[in-house]
This record gives structure tokens, sequence and C-alpha cells, in this order.
């Protein structure tokens, strides 16, 4: 047994790895990634969203979600628009062609928790609570970037003792 397999975050990592290498070889013959796959999931099940929307939503900065949307407009799946009282509000749907991957996409779900082995709708649920917890728990751990700080900086939990001055 490595160090790594002992490691909470190296399963965790290996896990999203595998999930996302499932998720491309299923979306591979629509040309979709896993990312750009998670924008229709949230469209197909929401209706039409502002780009700000999206982003909380996926948990995305405009940075990353913003070619995504352009790469996935440009592909005839997705129309983006502004309009209304706030002309800086993108507004994202699906075309006709988005809302058709709907049916051929269907078995994507069942395919992917086939793979996971978990074995109910109760474990599957146990499981989705506990990593949105730990989600929670390290978001509350690593602040958010701020001006000046090494990229990195974490912030020592209440729970950490205090580190002694030489």
């Amino acid at each position: 047994m490595t160090t790594t397999d002992e490691m909470v975050c190296f399963a965790l990592y290996a896990a999203s790895r595998a999930t996302t290498q499932a998720y491309r070889a299923l979306l591979e013959p629509w040309g979709l990634t896993y990312g750009q796959y998670l924008v229709l999931v949230v469209l197909w099940s929401e209706g039409e969203q502002s780009v700000s929307a999206l982003g909380e939503a996926l948990q995305l900065d405009s940075g990353t979600l913003s070619p995504m949307l352009r790469r996935m407009e440009k592909a005839g799946v997705v129309t983006r628009r502004r309009g209304g009282p706030d002309e800086r509000v993108v507004t994202v749907s699906l075309t006709e062609h988005g809302e058709v991957l709907r049916d051929q996409l269907s078995h994507v779900p069942a395919c992917i928790a086939e793979g996971t082995g978990i074995g109910s709708l109760q474990e599957a649920q146990a499981l989705i609570s506990t990593l949105q917890d730990l989600t929670r728990s390290i978001h509350d751990v690593v602040p958010p970037q701020l001006p000046g700080a090494p990229a990195g900086t974490i912030r020592r939990p209440a729970s950490a003792p205090e580190e002694k001055a030489p």
C-alpha cells in the first residue's frame, strides 16, 4: 500500500478522475465534455439561466464558463443573448438541438450509476450528502483568494493546535 492510498484527498481525486473518464467515454460520440453535459443538465431541469446563475450552480467562474458556452453556442446546442433591463446579463437557453440531446443522452445517468456500484437510491443520497458536506467544510477552511495573498493560502481550522514560536 502506498502513502497516497491512505489519503482521503487522493481517494477523492482518483474517484473524480475515474468518474470524469467514464463521462468522457459516454459523451464523446456527441462531441460533449463533462462540463458541457453539466450545463445541459442544469438547463434541462431549470430552464434558461443567466451565466452567473449557471456559474453558481456548477461552481464555475466566468473565465471557465464563458468559453465553454461560446463553444456550445458554436455547436448549436445553446444560445446566449443579452436583454432585459440589465444589458450586462447574458441569458443561456437550449436550442432545438440541445433539447433533442436530452433524449439522446438519457442513458448516461444509468450507466454512471451502474459503474459506481452503489446499490440503492438511499446509498446514493447518503454519498451525495457526505460529499456536499465535505465540499462545504473545505470551502470553510480555504477562503477565497485575497488580493496580495500567496496562492493557496489556507486558514488554520479552529480545531488545529496553535504553533509555538521558536
